[in-house]
């Protein structure tokens, strides 16, 4: 009898998904082309494989979430692994346990993927840094969600068929965003040309110096855009008066019909969520059934979180380790 065939080689050649800053347009491409394939298989009547039969998944979210964290569960089971979703509000790190004894204790539990989500910027990283598994990064502070870029940009690329070439408006609260630090990364990597457009007080210094346009001025920002991407406004994490009020904020930088007639016709909107409608977006637009594609971007979520458990579990060795 012949051996078996060998698997397929990862498409992603990292042990951890820490970020979208530094990966290749090719590494890119391939993780959304596999991502592809789990969006056909979650349309069928049997959405399971055996790809991580035998691992354990570990979602370990200090933030509250609903998408990512539901997605992430979902990925995981879809593939055939054990899945624990630790309650941190309940955990031992809530009676003073820093992270690090967090991820020396975890570790001892020999899990094989650790899906993490932390209020400050580098705390997943850290982590990764001390525990043997692979370690996918579900959102750290300000600084990256690789995820939802990833899945952002699949959503752009099966509606318009690329990546190159568009004109991507970036709007709202860009200051406090991981969504739109890593969509930047993604979007200039791909070859699209970005546009961040707030006030001046949600713009971070120096932004420009990533390689795109800013714009403080809704209807300049959207003029001829292919894809008007809003963020929410993100009050949690302000302290000091960075908007006016939200009634104003609505009016000066809230995507509604008028404003978004400057972008192309056919100009799609998306929103990571969740959505304050009135505040980010206008309802009439969040619910048009041409252009809105939010409710897209949830279902190619599940897709692209198969795909990211799919290659590092590839990447897996024998003997519980990852491979560099």
């Amino acid at each position: 009898m012949p051996d078996p065939a060998p698997p397929a080689p990862s498409p992603y050649p990292h042990r951890h998904l820490l970020g979208i800053e530094g990966l290749s347009a090719q590494t890119i491409a391939g993780l959304l082309d596999l991502s592809e394939t789990y969006v056909e298989l979650s349309r069928q009547v049997d959405k399971k494989r055996a790809v991580m039969r035998g691992r354990t998944q570990i979602n370990l979210f200090f933030e509250t979430s609903t998408r990512t964290s539901t997605s992430f569960e979902l990925a995981g089971k879809r593939l055939g692994a054990d899945v624990i979703n630790m309650a941190v509000a309940r955990s031992a790190v809530q009676k003073g346990e820093t992270l690090l004894d967090t991820a020396l204790t975890l570790n001892a539990m020999h899990p094989d993927v650790l899906v993490v989500r932390h209020g400050d910027s580098g705390a997943v990283e850290l982590l990764s840094q001390k525990v043997d598994c692979a370690v996918i990064n579900a959102g750290d502070g300000a600084h990256e969600h690789p995820t939802q870029a990833l899945l952002d940009a699949l959503t752009i690329r099966r509606r318009l068929g690329r990546l190159d070439n568009l004109i991507v408006a970036i709007c709202g609260d860009i200051l406090h965003s991981r969504v739109a630090r890593s969509n930047i990364h993604l979007l200039l990597a791909t070859g699209a040309q970005v546009r961040v457009v707030a006030p001046p007080t949600l713009i971070p210094k120096f932004v420009d110096r990533l390689g795109v346009s800013v714009f403080h001025d809704m209807r300049e920002g959207l003029r001829d855009a292919d894809i008007v991407m809003m963020l929410r406004l993100q009050t949690e994490r302000m302290q000091g008066g960075f908007v006016p009020s939200l009634r104003e904020y609505f009016h000066f930088w809230g995507l509604d019909q008028a404003k978004l007639e400057a972008a192309k016709p056919n100009a799609l909107i998306m929103h990571p969520g969740p959505m304050n409608r009135g505040v980010e977006i206008d309802s009439v637009v969040a619910d048009d059934i041409n252009r809105s594609v939010i409710r897209e971007q949830v279902e190619m979520g599940v897709a692209v979180r198969m795909a990211c458990l799919d290659v590092l579990t590839r990447n897996l060795q024998d003997v519980g380790g990852v491979s560099p």
